[in-house]
């Protein structure tokens, strides 16, 4: 894969193959994926809902999870090979269910639903292949982009078909999706209990460079705020365009806002990780306003179709789903991850970054921790990872552990990868990495492992169970990558 050009690696494809033999095995086996996954909603979703729904909202919790007898239907199954010798199965997920499910609280009112369908192509990564029976050690889970999901209610709670507790739900479950599954979140499933973590993640296939330059032909916003519809009465509004970009479950980017214009020019740029190259590409451009900003329009590319495209793309925007003569103009770049100490450098590189934009990558792998000593009651480890001190954007915190029955408290699993963004800025006084092994909020042991030492090591890799003191050792793999244009 590392020596394909990037247009192979664009079109590569196993092709399409019908999937009727997994269907037929997702059909058999539909009571058993309803329990399990009622069990998963209910310790993994429960708490997630009671901290984002809003008001009386997040005091409901679920008193019946049957997801029906409609299974999920998949097609249009690709198999692919992985850089790390695994292999990557991509499949459109249909489910058109007929369910039974309840919410209720105590301060709100009950919520059931009737229908459910999503729909989204999902990604399965069967890795690392191994020598010993199942031959897979585990398999990872995600859409590639986020899903679309609608919801019929049930009863009294339909009149939230059209109001704010249907809006309110449906965005929190699409929130709790794509933080466990759009990429470049993946839901881990382990097949052999001594699977290898660090065999098992999949790197990202590199960066893209992606500059909105323009709109031209905007109209003011069809369904304006109050206060707009009160000033087009009385002058010309001028709509203040911003443009918001996401790429998967990645962090939201937002241009400048360029006021009173409606052919705006922003030739703004920012970089994005990628993980598949059938991301979609989302641009809503919106128009601020302190009243609420109000919809201009959207256009979708994905990252293979730009790229094959010669890198420029003049989208067409769209409101809600009507074509309209507003266009915007796009560009991307796209640029391997290689690991290579020439690629990793503030002041001489090829990637061309002005200064905002990316120079590298740090990736940071925690396996778990061995050796724990204490009450195990008393026991809830994490392991902290920071690039530097006092920088909440290159610092990360696993999950903390807690012990269950069947659970190695002394000896816990986190697998976990945290990616750092390297900047220019970061790369002229690069700081040191700091392992730190915590119980609930007290750090019990560190070790501090410099930059250089990672930026030269093999591979630029240093990774293995890493002594914190006290008998603990915590097994993590850092790594720093540089950039390169891809050809």
């Amino acid at each position: 894969m590392e020596n394909l050009s990037l247009v192979d690696k664009l079109t590569a494809s196993g092709g399409g193959e019908p999937a009727g033999f997994l269907n037929d095995i997702v059909e058999q086996l539909w009571p058993n994926i309803c329990v399990a996954g009622a069990n998963i909603i209910k310790e993994a979703v429960e708490p997630i809902l009671a901290s984002t729904l809003p008001g009386p909202l997040g005091n409901l919790r679920f008193v019946k999870l049957d997801f029906g007898n409609v299974p999920i239907r998949f097609s249009n199954v690709d198999v692919h090979k992985t850089p790390n010798a695994g292999i990557k199965l991509d499949m459109d997920l249909d489910w058109r269910g007929v369910c039974d499910i309840e919410l209720d609280g105590s301060r709100a009112p009950k919520i059931g639903i009737e229908k459910v369908q999503l729909k989204g192509r999902l990604s399965i990564l069967l890795a690392p292949l191994t020598n010993i029976i199942p031959l897979i050690g585990a398999a990872q889970i995600a859409f590639i982009n986020p899903p679309t999901l609608s919801l019929d209610f049930t009863d009294a709670a339909n009149i939230a078909d059209s109001g704010i507790i249907s809006s309110a739900i449906r965005k929190t479950i699409l929130n709790v999706i794509a933080g466990i599954l759009v990429l470049p979140n993946r839901l881990l499933v382990k097949l052999d209990a001594n699977n290898d973590y660090f065999k098992t993640y999949q790197p990202h296939q590199g960066v893209l460079r992606l500059t909105v330059e323009k709109a031209t032909n905007i109209a003011g916003p069809k369904k304006a705020s109050g206060a707009k519809r009160l000033l087009q009465k009385l002058v010309k509004d001028v709509p203040d365009c911003y443009v918001k970009v996401n790429v998967g479950a990645e962090e939201e980017w937002r241009t400048g806002v360029q006021s009173n214009n409606t052919e705006p020019a922003w030739n703004e740029t920012h970089d994005f990780l990628v993980t598949d190259f059938d991301q979609v590409i989302a641009l809503d451009v919106q128009d601020d306003d302190l009243a609420g900003d109000d919809d201009i329009g959207l256009a979708y590319t994905t990252i293979k179709d730009i790229l094959l495209k010669g890198g420029s793309q003049e989208l067409s925007l769209t409101h809600n789903g009507e074509a309209t003569q507003a266009r915007l103009t796009v560009h991307a770049e796209f640029f391997d991850l290689v690991a290579e100490a020439g690629n990793l450098s503030a002041s001489t590189q090829d990637t061309g970054s002005p200064g905002g934009e990316i120079c590298g990558l740090a990736t940071i792998l925690v396996a778990g921790v061995t050796g724990l000593n204490g009450a195990r009651d008393e026991l809830n480890p994490s392991v902290k990872v920071s690039l530097g001190e006092g920088n909440p954007k290159t610092s990360f915190q696993t999950a903390a552990q807690t012990y269950s029955p069947g659970t190695d408290i002394f000896n816990p699993s986190f697998d976990q990868a945290f990616r750092i963004p390297l900047t220019a800025d970061l790369l002229s006084n690069p700081c040191d990495f700091k392992i730190s092994l915590l119980n609930k909020a007290t750090e019990v042991g560190s070790v501090v492992v410099p930059f250089q030492d990672v930026a030269g090591a093999n591979g630029m890799v240093k990774a293995g169970a890493f002594d914190v003191g006290a008998g603990a050792k915590v097994k993590v793999s850092l790594a720093v990558q540089g950039m390169r244009r891809a050809k």
